[in-house]
């Protein structure tokens, strides 16, 4: 059967922004390891191939959200998804990947077995149902934590009343024509804020209909230092020193937030009111009950959503759903909204691993169940890392991270002649809070399914890029928890 079974020494699974730049770390760090990455959709990008809605955008600057090997050189710092995507495919076909990507694979089921030392993937091909299978050393899981099959969708009482054009987000129709037309928008975070002010644009009008409010935070969409900097130094230079600049910033940002929550929030709502001047209730629409980063702060370029509400393009509506009527909505204060389009961007839905079933010598690992390893592993799970970004930064930064920490990990097991490697856990680590640490609904509703994570290092995850940073680049690999042999 060996003979028969491809084996390589690394899978990654997904080909999103993490997959990519972990194929680029292994290829330049660790040369002598053969790989390949499993891509369950027909292109690369992942979340920025998937999502199509207008306005699709970062919600992170792209000097911290791009890669550390590679230049972000275009003009806007918060990027609309075709640039990212134009960005990806650079470093695809600069690193020559492409022959590395296996598309419209989808891994099932992954199968460690200690007297082999080595993983067994199962693999689904394409559409018709059939499957291969995969041997590897190591597994990289780079596929992100929510279900790109299927977004959240509340059960709105009525729903199948409603007579006009419901679109998803997640399943954004790509023929839709909304000009002239009457849209809501159900929702009140990045999707919402994104979608809201591009509809804006054509539509006859568009309503943001919300629960409760969220922290809105306007951002300049370029960055006036990065681009004075390309002017006098190589591009390669002007990136560094920006990328170093934004990460710092985000850091204080993040700790001033933290230490003067009063005043960090009560800056915030200020903010607000000043884009939309002294009459604006932005206590009912702009005053969230949570304090600021127990969710993510939503980022406006220059001001794009405050600006469709000052010109009555776009209004805010706070309020619950009663029903779903033929014309629209009905709201629980008794006030109709009538609606050609609806978009419930009402979320995500939470997926660990891709909804791949993971199994440690015949036994199923509760995921749940397992405690977090320096942000990337779980606790006695053999030769895997699982990319998990930031909640309070670009995800990439940490992608790079963990990257660059496997590439080290595998390349001490080579020297070493190490076939297997291990962060043990005996019993149960101290602490019960999960891997991602946001009240923010889509977490909350699959909180059994995350990891946890412990009070100390090495279980503990920081959300810290600097304490990440000395972490995993500069602190022993063998720190008496991972476990080599």
């Amino acid at each position: 059967m060996s003979d028969q079974i491809e084996h390589l020494d690394v899978i990654i699974v997904g080909a999103g922004i993490s997959g990519i730049g972990a194929a680029c770390h292994l290829q330049q760090k660790s040369p002598n390891r053969s790989f390949a990455i499993i891509e369950a959709r027909t292109n690369i990008g992942g979340t920025w191939d998937l999502f199509r809605y207008p306005g699709i955008r970062s919600d992170s600057d792209m000097y911290t959200l791009g890669y550390a090997f590679k230049p972000w050189k275009e003009g806007d710092a918060i990027a609309d998804g075709d640039a990212i995507l134009k960005y990806l495919d650079e470093t695809v076909t600069e690193n020559t990947l492409r022959e590395k990507i296996r598309f419209d694979r989808k891994v099932t089921k992954a199968e460690w077995s200690s007297e082999d030392a080595h993983w067994t993937l199962t693999i689904e091909c394409g559409e018709a149902g059939s499957t291969e299978t995969l041997t590897c050393g190591y597994l990289f899981m780079c596929s992100g934590y929510y279900n790109y099959a299927n977004g959240y969708l509340p059960e709105f009482k009525g729903y199948d009343d409603y007579q006009g054009i419901v679109a998803h987000p997640q399943h954004w129709p790509q023929d839709l024509d909304y000009a002239g037309k009457k849209v809501v928008v159900i929702g009140s975070g990045a999707t919402a804020v994104t979608v809201v002010p591009a509809m804006a644009e054509t539509a006859a009008h568009v309503t943001m209909l919300q629960r409760s409010p969220s922290y809105v935070l306007s951002r300049p969409q370029q960055d006036k230092i990065a681009n004075g900097l390309r002017k006098f130094l190589p591009a390669w230079l002007a990136y560094k020193i920006t990328r170093v600049k934004n990460v710092l910033l985000t850091i204080i940002f993040f700790k001033l937030a933290r230490k003067y929550l009063a005043k960090f929030k009560a800056r915030l709502v200020g903010m607000v009111q000043d884009e939309l001047g002294p009459d604006y209730d932005v206590a009912t629409h702009f005053n969230p009950t949570y304090d600021p980063w127990d969710q993510r702060l939503c980022a406006v370029p220059d001001a794009d959503l405050f600006n469709v509400i000052r010109d009555n393009k776009a209004s805010v509506v706070t309020d619950h759903i009663d029903t779903f009527t033929p014309e629209g909505i009905k709201l629980k204060s008794g006030k109709q909204l009538e609606a050609d389009i609806i978009v419930p961007a009402t979320g995500l839905r939470l997926q660990t691993l891709g909804g791949m079933q993971l199994v440690v010598d015949n036994a199923l690992v509760d995921i749940g169940t397992t405690t977090n390893y320096k942000g990337m592993g779980l606790s006695n799970v053999p030769n895997f890392a699982w990319t998990v970004g930031y909640t309070n930064a670009s995800w990439t930064l940490k992608a790079d991270l963990t990257s660059s920490y496997v590439c080290r990990l595998l390349n001490h097991m080579e020297n070493y002649d190490y076939k297997v490697c291990v962060a043990k856990l005996d019993g149960e680590a101290s602490g019960s809070e999960t891997i991602l640490d946001l009240t923010s609904g889509y977490i909350q509703r699959s909180i059994q399914d995350l990891p946890k994570q412990g009070d100390s290092q090495p279980w503990r995850n920081h959300h810290n890029y600097i304490a990440d940073l000395l972490h995993l680049k500069f602190e022993r690999l063998n720190d008496g928890v991972m476990k080599f042999s």
